[in-house]
């Protein structure tokens, strides 16, 4: 099969069954929800012009995904509606059914000669490829899209920290960092004969869906690719230049913003990587960092660490000593009320939650700040690392995936190094609001999050 800058790191076989007779060429979509710089769609439509067979782009809407409500479907069904539009430009259909993914495909994949999926991080996606494989009477493909470098490309194991990946990333990037082409169909495909799930209107569609509603909707961030674009091209020309010294001052507006757009696929971040380094020089190396190494580091960690999404994910040494002082008396103690209303002593911690509950994000600093503060403020370890992730992934709309996860760890030690024993903490990194003062103006930061809550 021709696969151009589709190199075979990123293509893994989840079956061993043979390509059938029948009609169709089928890309099931779930982690990489975009029509534009997508290699598992590029890899489909290759495929199916290699096999002389259309086209048939598909999509299951499940209901129960883990921690999910309406906030994150409402993002996800604007990017869907807008995504539908631009592969039919491509004369590509795009079937969407509302059910378990691994069930809807499975019975749409009868008619399939092959079916292509992208790369799922997570243990719910992980599960959904390995029931699809076992099911379908055709070949699973799965093509890593969603990362750089493709996560078993980059290391076989669990990495320490940023400077143990670090390097085996920038010996394999510029074999990985290069445009995707796009391919033109060469075989006309038909709208199939089977009924889509109507996501025209996206407010009915949400509407229609069986959710939990009580964390709704942004209205002031909107999902989909041309956002996304915009965001980026807006950071490229206006942010990017001063991102090295400003990005960890949250009382400034100089973050690209892309990080829900890429939780859902609705961003390439080889196209982000691409745009970046078209842009002002100055800059560039600090945010290619976050974007390739710490968040190719943060898959690596939920690929090869079973229980990423526990406590007892956590490095020995983290938990040891976090367990060691888990005695220690509190200098506070909230309840989950507490911390969701935002209701502590703290003007800087109330403004972070205030922030992610207004907006469905938090400033990256802020966060590592808000973590380690649940530590503090909780009756255990254990219990502020249930907080920690729950809070993070109700109301961010870039939680539940492998930078949450990472993100919420790190906070208690993980990819992180032993420091100064304290109590509660033991050797785990402690942040207090002193330090906040001294490194950006914390009260401003506070009146920026208000001004957000006022009409």
């Amino acid at each position: 099969m021709t696969n151009d800058a589709i190199r075979a790191e990123r293509v893994r076989p989840l079956n061993d069954k043979k390509t059938t007779g029948r009609p169709l060429v089928v890309y099931w979509m779930q982690a990489a929800q975009r029509a534009r710089t997508n290699h598992a769609l590029e890899y489909a439509v290759r495929a199916a012009n290699e096999l002389r067979k259309p086209l048939v782009v598909f999509f299951a809407l499940t209901e129960d995904y883990p921690e999910a409500n309406e906030r994150h479907y409402a993002f996800m069904l604007e990017g869907l509606k807008e995504t539908r539009e631009t592969l039919r430009g491509r004369g590509i259909p795009m079937v969407v059914r509302r059910g378990g993914p691994d069930r809807e495909i499975a019975a749409f994949g009868r008619d399939a000669a092959m079916v292509v999926v992208d790369d799922g991080t997570v243990r719910v996606e992980r599960g959904w490829r390995r029931s699809a494989a076992a099911a379908l009477e055709c070949p699973l493909v799965e093509v890593a899209t969603n990362v750089i470098v493709p996560v078993t490309a980059a290391s076989p194991k669990e990495e320490y920290s940023a400077a143990t990946l670090r390097p085996k990333i920038y010996r394999l990037l510029d074999g990985f960092l290069t445009p995707l082409r796009e391919t033109p169909l060469r075989v006309k495909s038909v709208e199939p004969a089977i009924d889509s799930w109507d996501i025209g209107d996206t407010a009915a569609a949400l509407a229609r869906l069986d959710l939990d509603r009580r964390i709704g909707r942004i209205p002031s961030i909107r999902g989909g690719a041309y956002e996304a674009e915009k965001r980026l091209g807006v950071f490229v020309k206006n942010k990017l230049a001063a991102y090295a010294e400003a990005r960890n001052d949250p009382s400034l507006d100089a973050l690209s913003g892309l990080s829900p757009y890429l939780h859902f696929g609705q961003i390439s971040p080889l196209a982000v990587a691409l745009a970046v380094k078209k842009g002002p020089r100055y800059g560039q190396a600090a945010f290619l960092e976050e974007l390739i190494v710490r968040r190719e580091l943060s898959f690596n960690f939920v690929h090869y660490n079973r229980a990423y999404d526990r406590f007892e994910g956590l490095p020995e040494w983290c938990r040891q000593t976090l367990l060691e002082h888990a005695g220690d008396p509190r200098p506070y103690l909230y309840s989950w009320t507490d911390l969701e209303k935002a209701a502590t002593h703290d003007p800087y911690w109330n403004a972070a939650q205030k922030e992610m509950v207004l907006t469905g994000k938090m400033h990256g600093y802020m966060r590592m700040y808000w973590g380690k503060k649940i530590l503090e403020w909780s009756a255990s370890p254990r219990e502020a690392f249930r907080t920690a992730l729950a809070l993070n992934n109700a109301y961010e709309l870039d939680g539940r995936d492998a930078n949450a996860f990472a993100g919420v760890a790190w906070a208690f030690g993980k990819h992180d190094r032993p420091w100064a024993r304290r109590p509660v903490f033991g050797l785990i990194r402690t942040m207090n609001a002193a330090g906040l003062r001294r490194k950006f103006d914390a009260d401003a930061y506070v009146r920026k999050v208000e001004a957000l809550a006022r009409p």
